[in-house]
């Protein structure tokens, strides 16, 4: 079986059917793009996967287990971990404060080690340490955001919109540090509205429609499909 099964969900917000079936899988090892417009179930299929929401059919496996009704803080000790649209970083602690608490569930003696390995991807946030959150950056938040889903070692990484609201100049960068922590072993579920940059670095994608999985194949297949190229490369 592959690493995450997403199998037939069907996920709702009160009354509102928000996901209608959807069916995604992530080998270990992939970095698979979701991409859509506004309203399609992006976000609410991540959501549904870190235990954010329960879905009302269908069931989620992380490993062979099914985590479909499994709390979100305990998926993470599993080793799923999400990196919320908005960062969502505890804008009152300080960047090392923030790191630490993304190690909170760890017992192990190597939480220095993976400290000093955040500050290697992120120089920024080294010189930034003493900080107190709120006052970064918006890039620097995002950084933060995902140095801290990072300290708790997971083997699948969410991550919903990482270029979301920052500079273009930025952009290049946080697709680059995705890339080199999927090239460090991280397995990553990216829902990003840049769907030109997300399908650069993704292995396969799964385009999403009104709540449901429109279209998936490879990445570069992707990019070549016309209807992609109209609705969401802007390419005519």
């Amino acid at each position: 079986m592959a690493l995450l099964e997403v199998n037939d969900i069907h996920t709702y917000y009160g009354n509102i059917h928000a996901l209608k079936g959807v069916t995604v899988e992530v080998d270990t090892g992939e970095i698979i793009a979701l991409i859509g417009s506004n309203g399609a179930g992006k976000t609410t299929t991540l959501r549904t996967i870190s235990g954010l929401m329960e879905p009302r059919e269908g069931a989620v496996y992380f490993e062979d287990e099914d985590i479909s009704n499994t709390r979100a803080d305990l998926l993470v000790s599993k080793g799923i971990s999400m990196v919320p649209e908005g960062r969502g970083v505890f804008a009152k602690l300080t960047v090392e404060e923030n790191l630490d608490m993304g190690a909170y569930i760890r017992r192990d003696g190597g939480v220095k080690d993976d400290l000093a390995g955040a500050y290697e991807l992120f120089p920024r946030l080294e010189e930034r340490k003493k900080q107190v959150a709120g006052t970064l950056s918006g890039g620097e938040q995002q950084m933060l955001a995902i140095a801290r889903a990072l300290m708790s070692k997971p083997r699948l990484l969410l991550l919903d919109e990482p270029s979301m609201g920052l500079a273009p100049v930025l952009v290049d960068g946080v697709f680059d540090t995705i890339q080199r922590i999927a090239n460090e072993g991280v397995t990553i579920l990216l829902v990003e509205q840049n769907a030109h940059m997300a399908l650069q670095i993704a292995d396969r994608g799964y385009v999403l429609q009104s709540g449901e999985v429109a279209i998936s194949d490879t990445a570069a297949n992707l990019q070549q499909n016309e209807t992609v190229q109209k609705t969401y490369l802007g390419i005519d």
